[in-house]
């Protein structure tokens, strides 16, 4: 699909009481979301981002009300190559792509993941992505959490869903399975860093940034619960993290699970189904935004994936269902 792409990227912002005395570069990153910290301080670095009209160091220290004035080239953001791996198309216009993800499938190279990704197939599909920060990808899910994400298709809507994510006017809902039968539903609001000893994990910490999940129950067995639950940010992990804190870890969370514990007495297809239950109970079920062209307010849904509603029927038969 054709679109407009710009020759050139224009911004001005200008600097407020809370980034007085911050560095350029880390004002910067505020100022414009829609780029990487690398990307804007290569533009400090070519004078293509100045400040009061003049160039500056990315160390430099900004002050209240002075301009920010971003007039940069166009170039390819990106240089992750396509692929043809069929996608799961929910919508699509020229500014906006949703996609349900499946298990498996990492959104965007990393280490240990150089193709094979989302994004990979994203750019096959819509080559107009390579000229877009990080592939249009504004939001992720962990590689073994199933469901819904919104890609931006365009500048506008690149610009539009950063905002609307950082303004957490965007609304994200999603169907959990954890351990232990939950008495109702609540919130967690506790910061999110990295874990102090093992690198690859998140945890709550003293210091970390804020993060709050709101739950309820949707169905509720004797020792587990199906949850409904929704983010109000969007740390990394931040469900997973947040459930283990209250020593209700999602069942098969491989990282914050810990070993699967049936319950005593168990029927041998529940303790089959909980032990060998391959990936976090996670699915991202609802996401509703600002069309960032039209303003109009858009809601898509996806129904849960098979390996779920197969854990609810065990439960179901297993694990009686108990009331509300």
């Amino acid at each position: 699909m054709s679109q407009d792409k710009p020759d050139s990227i224009h911004g001005e912002a200008s600097i407020s009481r809370e980034l007085h005395g911050s560095r350029f570069d880390q004002a910067a990153a505020t100022l414009f979301p829609e780029f990487s910290r690398s990307r804007l301080q290569s533009y400090i670095g070519a004078g293509t981002l100045t400040l009061d009209g003049h160039a500056a160091r990315a160390k430099d220290k900004v002050a209240q009300g002075q301009l920010l004035v971003l007039a940069a080239a166009v170039e390819p953001a990106v240089s992750w190559s396509g692929d043809s791996r069929p996608l799961d198309i929910i919508f699509e216009d020229e500014h906006v792509l949703v996609v349900n993800k499946p298990a498996g499938v990492v959104v965007h190279p990393a280490a240990g993941h150089a193709d094979g990704t989302l994004v990979n197939s994203l750019i096959g599909y819509a080559p107009e992505l390579e000229q877009l920060p990080r592939g249009g990808i504004v939001h992720r899910l962990d590689k073994d959490t199933t469901g819904i994400m919104f890609v931006a298709r365009s500048y506008l809507a690149h610009q539009s869903l950063v905002k609307q994510l950082a303004a957490r006017s965007v609304k994200r809902v999603y169907a959990a399975v954890c351990r232990g039968a939950l008495s109702g539903g609540g919130s967690v609001d506790a910061p999110i860093g990295r874990h102090s000893s093992v690198r690859t994990r998140m945890a709550v910490t003293v210091g970390g940034k804020p993060a709050i999940t709101h739950y309820r129950i949707a169905e509720r067995f004797k020792h587990h619960t199906a949850l409904s639950v929704s983010l109000e940010t969007g740390r990394t992990h931040q469900i997973r993290v947040h459930l283990a804190s209250r020593n209700n870890p999602l069942i098969g969370d491989p990282v914050y699970g810990g070993r699967p514990r049936p319950p005593a007495a168990a029927s041998t297809e529940l303790q089959t189904m909980l032990r060998t239950f391959s990936r976090q109970a996670l699915h991202a079920q609802t996401l509703a935004f600002d069309h960032p062209a039209t303003g109009q307010r858009c809601q898509f849904e996806t129904p849960l994936p098979e390996d779920l509603l197969q854990l609810l029927s065990v439960l179901r038969a297993h694990d009686p269902s108990l009331p509300l």
